[in-house]
């Protein structure tokens, strides 16, 4: 249902171009919900063992590192 919702969005968006404030306003959204992402991923990196990281092809130092830089870093 959402994937319904998604595609009806995009099609009135292609319709219809957003104002300039508007598409400000969405890149920003967008900056914030990847700076998030980020920011899960790194603090669920630091939780995770041995075990584990062999299993994504990390070492304990790669993955600390990884786990140290700022959520707004690529």
């Amino acid at each position: 249902m959402t994937q319904i919702k998604n595609t009806a969005a995009l099609a009135y968006l292609q319709t219809r171009p957003l104002t300039p404030f508007a598409s400000l306003v969405l890149q920003f959204v967008v900056l914030c919900v990847a700076w998030s992402e980020r920011r899960r991923t790194r603090i669920a990196l630091r939780k995770l063992d041995e075990h584990q990281l062999q299993d994504v092809g990390l070492t304990r130092r790669a993955a600390d590192e990884e786990a140290k830089r700022p959520f707004w870093m690529e």
